[in-house]
């Protein structure tokens, strides 16, 4: 996630790291070498160029605009539905500690460093890595190993931990459903995480925008240099800027939780529920926060 101040006339204009400029550099380099061959070609051959009207672009431009922005909204709700899942998941790990308070220390960690796992495991997994690996890092391990869904395991594990408390008499029933509540609720960040991952925006909806923006940009400089000449590279870079930009932003906010500059901070946020955990069970030596490295937060 890119973590910047608000940026002044410099930032706008010259800043680098955290901007989508460095993720389309390369298409801009094509279609500004495109626009050089166009402009001498309408120098070579004027009679040709004057026939190309730019109107046709204009109209294609504003329907590419509003497409472009349906897309765009649709990739955002995904990106902001992912981080309100993540803030769900936040609360529900406070309130576990905060509802185990009164248990007994070992059946207190036992909790605390099982959401500890869980919300590491949750990260491996919707980033492609050994989620097994990162539950392991902090619930040992157990019967959930050899799930199929290790981390829904671990809190069928849980539960099953708060439901022998129960049985015992070490949990009246009232304690016991409200810390059952908020394994259900990890339950329920986990499932919405999952539909996230495994529904990607329909291909076909992508793949018209993207073939429509390339046409655009590719085509535009031939209308335009005939009556602008050298003046084409400008509004023809900073079309394709835009629709490049966001179209390369779009890409990145639909998949949320992966490792590009805009996606979800999961790192930062894990380390968050380690930090505070392990301070609720009185560690004083707790790791350092994930700072952003070139406003860059992972």
């Amino acid at each position: 996630m890119i973590v910047r101040p608000k940026p002044g006339l410099r930032e706008i204009l010259f800043a680098l790291h955290g901007t989508i400029l460095v993720q389309i550099v390369d298409r801009l380099a094509i279609i500004a070498l495109i626009s050089i061959f166009a402009i001498l070609s309408a120098y070579a051959w004027p009679g040709m160029f004057s026939q190309i009207s730019a109107i046709p672009f204009a109209l294609i431009g504003i329907s590419l605009s509003i497409f472009m922005s349906f897309r765009n909204s649709a990739c955002y709700e995904r990106w902001w539905e992912g981080r309100k899942l993540w803030g769900s998941l936040i609360i529900a790990c406070r309130s576990l500690a905060r509802q185990s308070a009164t248990l007994d220390p070992a059946d207190r960690e036992v909790l605390l460093r099982g959401v500890c796992g869980f919300t590491l495991g949750l990260t491996a997994k919707l980033r492609g890595r050994d989620e097994r690996a990162g539950i392991e890092r902090w619930a040992g391990v157990g019967p959930w190993m050899i799930s199929p869904n290790p981390i829904d395991g671990l809190l069928y594990h849980m539960g099953a931990h708060l439901l022998r408390l129960a049985e015992s008499g070490r949990i009246n029933p009232i304690h016991h459903s409200l810390l059952e509540g908020q394994l259900s609720a990890l339950s329920q960040v986990q499932a919405g995480c999952e539909r996230i991952v495994t529904t990607p925006v329909p291909f076909t909806y992508s793949l018209v925008l993207h073939r429509t923006s390339y046409a655009f940009c590719l085509l535009l400089p031939f209308a335009l240099a005939g009556a602008l000449g050298w003046w084409t590279l400008l509004p023809v870079l900073l079309a394709s800027y835009t629709f490049f930009g966001l179209d390369a932003l779009g890409d990145q906010l639909e998949d949320p939780f992966g490792l590009e500059p805009n996606d979800l901070p999961l790192d930062a946020m894990s380390r968050t529920v380690e930090r505070e955990m392990l301070a609720a069970l009185g560690v004083e030596d707790l790791p350092p926060p994930i700072e952003p490295r070139q406003y860059v937060l992972t």
